[in-house]
């Protein structure tokens, strides 16, 4: 009796690594951050996990991304990601593309654009600006009804609790 290909859960896929971030997503919404989370890969496995911390840091640079880039380059001991991939469940920020473009971050794959101020193709496209002398792979709208399902709850539920005060 063979095994249904259905069935078997390929744990190297985008989606597999999505469902990652989005629990470090889930972990930033219980916490009253806005819901982003982020994972490294490198190898077929994690080496970073983070979501975003900007409220209990006090702190503008806490995203997701930042985050995770901290602790995979001290995984790694290198400040060069070549061989690794980000997965997060929004498209990167400015910030963050910026930052996953100075790491040498192979490949960003991300779940919910952001079309008003994005950084991988949004608004603007960093990861991939010819100026630059590192370009990042780009893979969007992996899991991406699941990435802004939960940011749009977590707004409508912010602008419910303002509206009851």
């Amino acid at each position: 009796m063979g095994m249904d290909p259905d069935k078997i859960i390929d744990l190297t896929s985008d989606q597999y690594f999505m469902g990652e971030a989005l629990r470090q997503a889930m972990k930033a919404y219980s916490r009253e951050e806005v819901p982003i989370g982020a994972v490294i890969v490198m190898d077929g496995v994690i080496i970073a996990r983070a979501y975003n911390q900007v409220e209990l840091l006090k702190d503008a640079t806490a995203h997701a991304e930042m985050i995770a880039l901290t602790q995979a380059q001290q995984v790694v001991e290198d400040w060069r990601l070549e061989n690794c991939t980000l997965f997060v469940t929004k498209e990167p920020c400015p910030m963050c593309a910026g930052a996953l473009m100075l790491s040498r971050i192979m490949r960003v794959v991300y779940g919910a654009p952001d079309p008003k101020s994005g950084g991988a193709g949004g608004l603007f496209n960093i990861l991939q600006n010819p100026s630059l002398n590192h370009n990042c792979d780009i893979t969007s709208g992996v899991r991406q009804d699941d990435c802004v399902s939960i940011l749009k709850q977590f707004f409508a539920q912010r602008r419910q609790c303002r509206e009851s005060q």
